[in-house]
């Protein structure tokens, strides 16, 4: 069994930061990618940013410049810097990591933290 752990999360005015983590343990052969996602109340749950265990990122279109992935793959965490936040990036943020048990790559997920940014 694999548990991602999230911290980070919290009340914000707008313009301000918040930096994200997540750290994976339990049965890990390796962590392939890793991401952020997040759910607003009524919307769905949408993809922040991704990064792979080679550093390669992608990010969503509305946190471009704005958002930061890294990773620790010694310590099987991922972090989001979030700068500039707006009210509109307020949501619950999940971590997300492809894990690899024995040959084969399951999908884990945080339990959620919550980003309030207020205006």
């Amino acid at each position: 069994q694999v548990q991602l752990v999230e911290s980070g999360g919290g009340l914000v005015q707008a313009g301000g930061s918040l930096r994200l983590s997540c750290a994976a343990s339990g049965s890990i052969f390796r962590v392939n990618a890793m991401g952020w996602y997040r759910q607003a109340p009524g919307k769905q749950r949408e993809l922040v940013a991704t990064i792979t265990n080679g550093g390669k990122t992608n990010y969503a279109d509305s946190v471009k410049g704005r958002f930061t992935i890294s990773r620790d793959n010694a310590k099987n965490t991922v972090y989001l810097q979030m700068n500039s936040l707006k009210p509109e990036d307020t949501a619950v943020y999940y971590c997300n990591s492809k894990v690899v048990q024995n040959v084969y790559e399951y999908d884990y997920w945080g339990q959620g933290t919550q980003v309030t940014v207020s205006s």
